[in-house]
């Protein structure tokens, strides 16, 4: 059939073209071509009549969200809690069928940050206020002059801490106020998690996915249902009902041995648990959380001091659940550090509680070293109830240990290195609430509260070829033991260098035998130890890092990958500056040029910190 040119809107050339076109297509092309041009017509009359595409994903110039689903995660973790929260968001989003990045702020490319629309941030605070290790370009470039404007941005902070430190989730708070002072908008208000954090993280989540819902809704004119949001977030699946943070396995303990001899200062306990029936997997470099039990005689203690009923029952979660109060304060709740906070809220039932708290020196000064049996004591004429008592505690918070075994080696196992905590603060003696508990009554046929905490940013490289240097005094030599079996198990050719230190060779050189059967197999290339006591002047590890600088340089130059665990206050920082002083000595760099090496490292995740 000809196309007549009286009888169509087309030219006289135009009816040409398609009489001569349409004749040859097949019956498939001309379907084909039949839905292209009423797709084409749809996007012209959208385009002609202004109206917005709702998949698109740019912001009005006057701060309006368009219909976007475009949404970036970007996290901080220094133990693996940040990131762990993040992925569960992240796929709780992509369920509601947002289109999100995933990513973390060491590789976040900074560039990109002005392009973004919607961003949610989850970080946590290391040691006293810094931020994670690996958030600290993104931390840096945002407060710097270089940080572009970003009033098109929408964005909220979710931030981790431990309220027991002075400066508690310092990185969230500034990440959010500079991101507000760059013209950013919030989502919704920041919220700040101590150590037990599912709840308000949960809380966070609901106000952040319903602040999108709304901006979705008003810049695509359209409402989803009230039944939109509630079935796009996930119940409960069998995922869920495993053994992790929330619901813990009950490892049975193997054995329970002290590692230091007689005579020595410490006590350090090398654990074994069973893993039979858990499911668990995990790789070197992850920790085991440890719910532990408060002293019993402590809690009996604190009770009566407050004149309260131990058999009256108080709640121990939001769900409803109800036990005496004897049991509550042992199992549940913290009782052995205090914080600004728990002052804070006491003094609500204590008037010279509220006078005293007044004084910041004063609060900073009491914290050191006391727990709630002191300030139940110091600060007399209670008026609080049982229930009240409780609604002012935090949660018990698990303690981490890193593993010191191989999954790969001991896959029904895992093995932990524990260093007991004893002392006396403020003419009493105390104890390490999970050390001791770990060490006095874990043994044989007993039973601990465990989950596995991930931990990305400590792992091997992925090439076992890769040269390592791992530097580990006291207790933080533990996953270095997990790394030598991990690198004896898969047979892996790359070399390998330990330094260790503790007080005195013949009483703490922990796991002495199995370092020596991996010197002679070869699985442990080189080894340097430094034992401080021994010796007249004090020698710690950086020293021995120091009188082989040419060799440990030399190693970096090889693309070796450095793993530093333990104490962070002292000893990670005077090994950061020995790695310093060692590029300026043998690379001849100046120390901004070393201080740059040592970054790129970081960056390269070839330099780990696991640090507390």
């Amino acid at each position: 059939m000809q196309l007549q040119v009286m009888n169509s809107p087309f030219t006289e050339k135009q009816a040409e073209l398609l009489n001569r076109v349409l004749p040859s297509l097949s019956e498939s092309q001309q379907l084909w071509l039949s839905g292209y041009l009423s797709g084409y017509h749809n996007r012209a009359s959208v385009s002609a009549t202004g109206l917005q595409n709702p998949s698109a994903t740019a912001l009005q110039k006057s701060g309006t969200v368009q219909a976007t689903k475009e949404l970036t995660i970007l996290f901080g973790s220094q133990t693996g809690n940040s990131q762990g929260l993040a992925e569960e968001i992240s796929e709780k989003l992509k369920n509601m069928e947002y289109q999100v990045t995933l990513t973390p702020m060491n590789e976040f490319k900074v560039k990109d940050l002005k392009k973004l629309t919607l961003l949610l941030i989850i970080v946590s605070t290391h040691g006293e206020g810094d931020p994670p290790d690996t958030a600290l370009p993104f931390y840096e470039f945002l407060q710097s002059h270089r940080a572009p404007k970003l009033n098109d941005l929408h964005f909220s902070v979710l931030a981790l801490g431990d309220s027991s430190y002075e400066f508690f989730c310092q990185t969230g708070k500034q990440l959010d106020e500079r991101l507000e002072e760059l013209g950013a908008k919030r989502l919704s208000p920041r919220v700040d998690c101590d150590l037990d954090y599912d709840e308000p993280a949960a809380q966070w989540f609901e106000d952040v996915a319903q602040s999108l819902k709304k901006l979705v809704e008003a810049a695509s004119g359209e409402s989803a249902g009230e039944g939109a949001f509630v079935s796009a977030v996930p119940s409960s699946t069998p995922e869920q009902l495993k053994y992790s943070r929330t619901n813990p396995f009950r490892a049975e303990i193997l054995e329970n041995i002290n590692l230091n001899g007689r005579g020595s200062n410490k006590e350090t306990r090398h654990l074994e648990l069973s893993l039979e029936g858990s499911n668990f997997q995990f790789e070197p470099g992850d920790s085991i959380g440890i719910y532990p039990e408060n002293d019993e005689e402590l809690v009996h203690l604190i009770i009566k001091e407050l004149q309260l009923d131990p058999n009256e029952s108080v709640p121990i979660n939001n769900q409803g659940e109800v036990r005496s109060l004897l049991e509550a304060l042992k199992n549940h709740y913290e009782i052995t550090v205090l914080s600004k906070p728990l002052l804070e809220k006491a003094s609500k039932f204590n008037e010279k509680l509220q006078a005293f708290i007044e004084s910041e020196e004063d609060v900073r000064d009491y914290l050191k070293g006391r727990d709630l049996l002191d300030l139940a004591r110091d600060f007399s004429s209670w008026n609080i109830s049982a229930v009240e008592l409780v609604g002012i505690l935090r949660k018990m918070p698990a303690r981490l240990y890193s593993i010191a075994s191989s999954y790969q080696s001991n896959p029904d196992e895992v093995h932990l290195t524990i260093g007991t905590v004893r002392y006396e603060a403020n003419g009493r003696k105390r104890n390490g609430v999970c050390s001791v508990h770990c060490a006095e009554k874990g043994k044989h046929g007993e039973f601990l509260s465990i989950y596995v905490q991930k931990n990305p940013n400590f792992r091997l490289p992925s090439d076992p070829d890769t040269p390592i240097i791992m530097i580990g005094p006291g207790t933080g030599v533990a996953p270095f033991r997990s790394f030598l079996e991990e690198r004896e198990e898969i047979e892996a050719k790359g070399k390998s260098w330990l330094f260790f230190g503790d007080q005195h060779f013949v009483t703490d050189f922990l796991y002495q035998v199995e370092w020596q059967r991996w010197l002679k197999n070869g699985v442990l290339t080189n080894m340097d130890v430094a034992f401080s006591r021994d010796t007249e002047k004090k020698v710690y590890v950086q020293h021995r890092m120091l009188e082989k600088s040419r060799e440990i340089y030399n190693w970096l130059e090889e693309g070796a990958h450095v793993y530093v665990c333990g104490d962070e206050k002292n000893m990670a920082k005077d090994v950061n500056s020995t790695l310093l002083e060692i590029l300026e000595k043998e690379g001849g760099m100046s120390s901004e040029a070393a201080s740059a090496y040592l970054a790129d490292m970081q960056q390269e995740k070839r330099y780990q910190r696991d640090v507390y």
